[in-house]
């Protein structure tokens, strides 16, 4: 096909098969997420359509990366390809140098909305933040009744992670959200606590992003809660908005927060002051390292493969062509894993074992990433389609993932001995949580 024809596939498919409701900006310049308000669901159903409808296919790495940012990038991957030389990256640092996982500067991972906001302030005081993470690989999530897959859902609560934020780092996190009060009540003690913030204090609630269209969502979930954190501005008809997990800072209109904030999707909120913030004792890293690691099973995989199960069945008269919907949220947690990078990272680090070693891993996680992307789209080729025998592909490649992140857990917990060994005083009793918990 002619890049004219594949744009008019595009066209057809997002408008007549998808009836997508933002055409009046499409064309080959329009960016995907900003200008078509196109979140990476919608983009594996725009490839799943043109390969249905169009005989249109790409490789799965493609898929999986959805490294395409305008309407032209996505056209040219259905263009005859040229041979090109690829630029190597850096997963720690980014670009095409670096000095290493030794190095002074490493990539800041941003994956899970409550662990980047306590861990701003940390990095601002000089204190490393990586630890951390080791809760953010395997962190929580919901199956509901109807084998839908939930990064949140109302008995997900963050205390397991601020409890340990405070043993760990010694700050204090008040949660000021109380759910026995009213939506208006909650909102005055908002105010009050965004209007007499100190100068190292933070202010973090919860908003449903789906209604901050001003902000780009990769995800564009609806509903979308989501942690950040505000203060005042000069004009007190803006709040000046800090969200470190997006990586993005500035003034948006007063009520168009509180309207986010009001939604019945969302509640939730924490204070704490970084300037009491110190560096972790290594027991106490231990504990925390043994109190998140899953070492027997990998959740999100098992889980995905149970609810795949039951569709395929029909359990609890969910029918095949609901897995759709019911692994749309999976791009949400499947960048957790990115996570494993920082916990690699610290250990390394600190053993001083070799860098190049170290790429390799960071290279492996990737993989892993990129294995549930594919498997996204491979669910919902099976759900289309309702066609049975591609439930074999997806088993595959839930296999794939599962194999690929026990062996990332093999080697972290081998590397975790070793720094336990180095750095754990003989004789010291720590007091373990049952990882049965997690």
């Amino acid at each position: 096909m002619t890049q004219s024809e594949i744009l008019a596939a595009i066209r057809t498919v997002l408008d007549e098969q998808m009836m997508h409701a933002h055409m009046d900006g499409f064309g080959l310049e329009a960016r995907l997420n900003e200008d078509l308000y196109l979140d990476s669901v919608l983009i594996l159903q725009i490839f799943l359509n043109l390969e249905l409808e169009y005989g249109l296919s790409v490789p799965e790495e493609a898929i999986a990366k959805q490294d395409i940012e305008t309407v032209a990038d996505l056209a040219a991957l259905y263009a005859p390809k040229t041979a090109t030389i690829v630029t190597p990256s850096f997963p720690m640092t980014g670009g095409t140098t670096d000095e290493g996982v030794h190095g002074e500067a490493y990539y800041d991972i941003k994956v899970h909305c409550f662990v980047s906001c306590v861990c701003d302030g940390l990095k601002k005081r000089g204190l490393d933040h990586r630890p951390f993470y080791f809760g953010v690989w395997d962190a929580k999530f919901a199956v509901s009744d109807r084998f839908e897959l939930l990064y949140h859902a109302p008995d997900i609560s963050q205390e397991f992670l601020r409890g340990w934020f405070e043993r760990l780092y010694g700050v204090t996190v008040r949660e000021w959200y109380d759910p026995e009060k009213t939506k208006i009540e909650n909102l005055a003690t908002l105010l009050d606590l965004v209007e007499n913030r100190g100068e190292t204090g933070s202010v973090m609630v919860m908003l449903d992003m789906f209604h901050l269209p001003e902000r780009e969502n990769k995800f564009n979930q609806n509903p979308f809660p989501h942690y950040l954190m505000l203060q005042e501005a000069a004009d007190p008809q803006t709040w000046f908005v800090h969200d470190p997990d997006y990586r993005w800072e500035g003034e948006i209109a007063r009520e168009k927060v509180i309207h986010a904030i009001m939604q019945p999707t969302v509640g939730g909120g924490y204070v704490f002051d970084s300037a009491e913030a110190r560096a972790p004792y290594p027991q106490d890293l231990q504990a925390f390292f043994e109190a998140c690691f899953v070492r027997d099973r990998n959740p999100l995989v098992d889980s995905v493969r149970a609810i795949v199960t039951a569709h395929l069945e029909g359990t609890n008269e969910v029918r095949l062509c609901d897995l759709t919907a019911a692994v749309r949220e999976l791009p949400v947690i499947t960048i957790r894993k990115y996570a494993y990078e920082h916990g690699f990272a610290f250990f390394w680090r600190a053993l001083k074992l070799p860098a190049a070693e170290f790429e390799t891993w960071c290279e492996e996680i990737e993989t892993l990433v990129q294995s549930l992307k594919t498997l996204h789209y491979a669910c919902m080729k099976l759900s289309q389609t309702g066609d049975s025998t591609l439930a074999g592909a997806v088993f595959e490649r839930l296999d794939e993932a599962g194999r690929l992140e026990t062996k990332l857990k093999s080697k972290l917990s081998e590397i975790f001995d070793l720094w336990c060994a180095r750095n754990i005083p003989a004789g010291v009793e720590i007091r373990m949580l049952k990882r049965a918990a997690r």
